[in-house]
């Protein structure tokens, strides 16, 4: 079918759909929903068969779905209605919860149910929840109706709507939180019902701020609602029965600087007289064991197998963290094993640069410099590491420069239903760094490197392995891309051919350096960054802080919109 994917951004969601549809054959073209006569032009020119909307903020147009099917993507089970399905989920602990593929008509979510699909709820995260359990739904919904069009089937009838009703949007005063009643799960859910967006609204210090990133830490305790420690950039504040950590604030007073970032950052000078707690384990570089409450960092030995984890909020990762990442990697090194896995964390594995941070910075610019070295020298630790062999796991997205540092590994496994976007131009045609320019044409040869480049679109996992990206995958289910790794990682470790691997690895590094050194790759590399980020051209800047600001879209990206793109 020729489908036109018609959405408020290109989120999560949207990408995988986007990179699932076309594996299926489909062909697509996508338009942001930015006015009425917008959209019109665009279904002109495309003729879809069918109009797909994954992700909406705003009714289509009558004169849009009178003329052609349009079906939308709804977070909640039939006969759940509203902007806020899986807020009002989270926040009143639903069990369980699901995804319905709707017809657009009149009255909003109310029109014929071509699909659905239904999970089981976990404690976690509104962002996380709709990037996994969410996701993978809307896909098998979306699937289940396009195969009753193609046949020439109607919407189901026998699909059940629950009667649910209408929920309006949730406002502030239903996530407001009451510390001196609220226990440490009702907290939790009233946070992670906000999470992504748009935060909950609460006082600290007595200015107003917006909560993200909360996680519960049952060892702490103060009086309720009180400040009470610091750790790295989090700050933990008490509830009646512990306390939890707040991860990401979003300043509310200042209109120029209300973007989100890490906790400490946004509060500046006032969480400098917080007690640092639990910053230092002693367990690779300060990773606590993974076992234990939150941290960013957490590592794990099964026999001769490493496992380190970096949780990092959204895959952002910053100047400190990667310090802190980089030492945590050097310490699981001096451990007696033989494989290390880098398993990123359960959303995202790696986004490359925290631009947020770098937004925050008095200079943008020195920042930028100060972030994407600190990753480069991360990359070379792991590319120079002649003691180990490495696995990159990928169990969530990544993009950026996140992919290439995954590509630093011996072996990359990949969770299938994962999204990857192998290309840094989107962010005002950033050049990139991680030394790419070797890592990339070695995996995936000159050709499909400057395509991958140059076509700045989400891959799926098997399109990665099919060019060589990525070495195998499995999933998309969490334990089986687990017992992958396990398996992988375990083989290797235990094979009588653990040292001619190793001894075959340094060869090839040796030999790729007699031929250019890393070090001139990084050089070249970081010219062009330089003139990126201090040259006369803003691109990168503007879009850093568009994308920071969550500035709304005024135009589609040709890339993007194949409708719009000139006859070849």
């Amino acid at each position: 079918m020729r489908i036109l994917l018609l959405v408020h951004a290109f989120n999560s969601l949207s990408q995988r759909l986007y990179v699932e549809l076309i594996q299926d054959g489909h062909e697509l073209s996508v338009e942001l929903d930015i006015h009425e006569r917008v959209t019109g032009e665009a279904v002109r020119l495309w003729r879809p068969d069918l109009v797909l909307a994954p992700f909406l903020k705003r009714a289509i147009p009558r004169c849009i779905w009178e003329r052609n099917l349009c079906l939308i993507v709804h977070p909640g089970p039939p006969g759940d209605r509203g902007p806020s399905a899986l807020d009002w989920a989270i926040l009143e602990g639903a069990s369980r919860w699901g995804v319905s593929v709707l017809q657009a008509e009149g009255e909003l979510d109310a029109g014929p149910v071509w699909g659905s699909a239904e999970f089981a709820m976990r404690s976690a995260r509104k962002s996380s929840l709709y990037r996994n359990e969410v996701t993978e739904g809307a896909v098998s919904a979306v699937r289940a109706a396009l195969a009753r069009i193609a046949a020439g089937q109607g919407p189901p009838r026998d699909a059940v709507c629950a009667a649910r009703g209408w929920r309006p949007l949730m406002r502030q005063s239903e996530r407001a939180i009451d510390w001196a009643r609220d226990d440490t799960a009702t907290v939790l859910r009233k946070i992670h019902s906000a999470d992504g967006f748009p935060g909950v609204e609460d006082q600290l210090f007595g200015r107003p701020f917006r909560l993200f990133d909360a996680r519960a830490e049952p060892s702490l305790h103060g009086e309720p609602g009180s400040v009470i420690a610091r750790r790295h950039e989090a700050i933990g504040r008490a509830t009646i029965d512990g306390a939890v950590w707040i991860g990401q604030l979003q300043p509310a007073a200042a209109p120029s600087r209300t973007f989100k970032r890490p906790a400490a950052l946004a509060l500046g000078g006032l969480a400098d007289s917080l007690p640092r707690c639990c910053e230092d384990s002693g367990q690779a570089g300060g990773a606590r064991p993974a076992a234990a409450a939150f941290d960013e960092l957490a590592y794990e030995e099964r026999g001769a197998v490493g496992y380190l984890h970096f949780d990092f909020y959204n895959g952002a990762l910053s100047t400190a963290q990667c310090q802190r990442l980089r030492a945590a990697y050097a310490a699981a090194l001096r451990r007696p094993t033989r494989i290390i896995v880098l398993m990123g964390g359960e959303d995202f594995w790696c986004n490359g640069m925290h631009l947020h941070c770098i937004e925050a910075a008095d200079s943008a610019a020195d920042a930028s410099w100060a972030n994407i070295n600190v990753i480069d020298d991360l990359a070379a630790d792991i590319l120079h590491t002649g003691t180990h062999l490495t696995i990159a796991a990928l169990r969530g997205n990544a993009a950026a420069g996140g992919v290439f540092l995954a590509l630093a590994a011996d072996m990359v496994l990949a969770r299938t239903g994962i999204v990857l976007n192998p290309h840094y131009r989107n962010m005002g045609n950033l050049f990139g760094s991680e030394f790419w320019t070797y890592l990339l044409p070695r995996r995936v040869g000159e050709a499909h490197a400057r395509a991958l480049m140059e076509r700045r679109v989400p891959i799926g996992v098997p399109e990665a392995h099919s060019i060589g990206l990525i070495d195998e995958h499995a999933g998309p289910a969490a334990a089986e891309f687990r017992a992958l790794v396990d398996t992988r990682a375990g083989t290797a470790a235990l094979s009588d051919g653990f040292g001619v691997a190793l001894e075959r690895k340094r060869a090839l590094r040796a030999a790729d350096e007699e031929r250019r050194p890393l070090a001139d790759y990084r050089a070249a590399e970081l010219e062009r960054m330089r003139l990126n980020f201090y040259g006369f051209d803003p691109s990168y800047h503007i879009a850093r802080h568009r994308f920071v600001h969550r500035t709304p879209n005024a135009w589609t990206p040709l890339h993007l919109a194949r409708h719009r793109a000139a006859p070849s």
